[in-house]
């Protein structure tokens, strides 16, 4: 039996390697980078240009999915609470966990439900995704441990965690409200239930 049933499944779990060897990489020139950035009065708007710009791409890929009024408003609560937390985490560089693991959180549950589809034994695959990410991002701040010019700091574990699980919840979320809004149109027969 092969490890990936699919090439979507093993697509994505690359795209999980990627972004956490971007993560990863960045522990040790991102004080430095960070720094030269803080100098130059930078730091804030390349976080906020970059999350811009990963905000927009999210959208348009989901925009193309003709998503229907209830995603909409279940979209926009998702938006107002991300943008609630980036408002209370005051250091821009703490900011970036809440993006980069809330990817890192959606890309492990696109895997696992993709492996599930294909007839894999899955339990509960946004839990697992939520505890593979927290588990990530402990894992991330012990590498910090042993770098001479980082600490370990359990703050960060949580941001990590918290973010999984907001993007987890997210996803679920907006699952549900696309088949809330599905079986609403079957009702009033405006979509077949074979769409």
């Amino acid at each position: 039996m092969p490890l990936f049933p699919s090439v979507r499944e093993r697509n994505l779990w690359l795209l999980v390697l990627v972004v956490l060897i971007a993560i990863y990489s960045t522990l040790g020139p991102g004080g430095a980078l960070a720094a030269f950035l803080r100098e130059r009065n930078l730091l804030r708007i390349s976080i906020s240009l970059v999350v811009l710009l990963a905000v927009g791409f999210v959208a348009w890929r989901w925009l193309r999915s003709r998503p229907n009024i209830g995603e909409v408003g279940v979209a926009l609560g998702i938006a107002a609470v991300y943008l609630f937390a980036w408002i209370r985490i005051p250091i821009p560089e703490e900011r970036t966990h809440l993006i980069e693991y809330s990817l890192v959180a959606v890309l492990i549950y696109l895997a696992l439900t993709e492996r599930q589809r294909n007839g894999r034994r899955v339990p509960v695959p946004a839990l697992l995704a939520i505890v593979a990410t927290a588990l990530l991002g402990l894992l991330d701040e012990s590498i910090q441990a042993i770098l001479h010019h980082r600490v370990f700091d359990f703050i960060d574990v949580g941001f990590n965690a918290g973010a999984g699980l907001m993007a987890i919840l997210a996803i679920v979320a907006l699952a549900w409200a696309r088949r809330w809004g599905n079986q609403i149109l079957i009702k009033r027969g405006l979509r077949s239930s074979k769409d």
